[in-house]
């Protein structure tokens, strides 16, 4: 295990990961705010260059979607070095119930994945329910994904974090706010989610890396799904606790489309 544990910092430098084989960044708060890199992300991330795999709860984009949009802004990391809960979430639906009616709130890029894996999106009756960030989550969605679970369904929910920061700290909506409407009207909801805290995100990234948790670090602002990620899996920990309304690079450019969230 190499000497560096557990530290809090308030801006990434290239320094506080050197000697280790990978670095698995959460981006939101960490290399992005409000869809553009803050203060000195896009140095560190050009620095630790194919070191660096990207480890979100993001669960509107897959991995080819985000590296497009990460791409305008200044960064240049591949699909294959994004692991995102939503995408894993998709893909281990389509791998444990092959063909199977789902019920999808998300945004386009997982709605086409879905479709893209064989899976058949329904509106009544699905045989699973997969609850990701959707913006357009509306009363009337609520109370459809309630029936379908009253029905048998399978609740997947791609993650659980309520919200993720604005640029000026501020919350930001996410998919476990919606996750607990569906806990408030319906308490003994059961449900699945790969994001992090567990442990699916992270044995990807290593998998793919080829790199073990004792020569990895994580990187990441929120100590309860970041911090505790990295201590389920023995990996090494840097918080980064950026001030409110933390500096944006100097230079930014306005993404295509869409947040650069968690």
């Amino acid at each position: 295990m190499l000497e560096l544990r557990n530290r809090q910092v308030a801006e990434l430098t290239p320094e506080m990961v050197a000697g280790y084989d990978a670095v698995l960044c959460d981006l939101d708060g960490c290399l992005v705010a409000g869809g553009q890199p803050l203060s000195g992300a896009l140095e560190f991330a050009h620095s630790v260059a194919n070191r660096l795999w990207i480890v979100s709860n993001n669960s509107a984009d897959t991995g080819e979607t985000l590296s497009d949009r990460l791409a305008v802004i200044g960064f240049n990391i591949p699909a294959e070095r994004i692991c995102l809960a939503g995408e894993v979430a998709v893909n281990r639906i389509a791998r444990e119930y092959p063909g199977a009616t789902v019920q999808v709130f998300a945004e386009d890029p997982i709605c086409d994945l879905a479709q893209s894996l064989g899976l058949r999106p329904v509106e009544h009756g699905p045989e699973v329910v997969l609850l990701a960030r959707d913006p357009k989550f509306a009363i009337a969605d609520l109370q459809r994904l309630l029936k379908a679970l009253h029905q048998g369904a399978d609740l997947i929910v791609a993650n659980l974090d309520a919200t993720h920061p604005d640029p000026d700290g501020l919350p930001v909506p996410e998919t476990g706010a919606l996750a607990a409407a569906v806990r408030l009207c319906k308490p003994d909801v059961v449900l699945r989610s790969f994001g992090k805290p567990e442990p699916a995100l992270i044995d990807l990234a290593l998998d793919r890396s080829g790199a073990t948790a004792e020569t990895s670090v994580f990187v990441g602002d929120n100590p309860a799904t970041d911090g505790e990620a990295a201590a389920r899996a023995g990996l090494a920990f840097i918080h980064v606790a950026r001030p409110p309304a933390a500096a944006l690079h100097k230079d930014p450019v306005s993404p295509r489309q869409g947040a650069l969230s968690c």
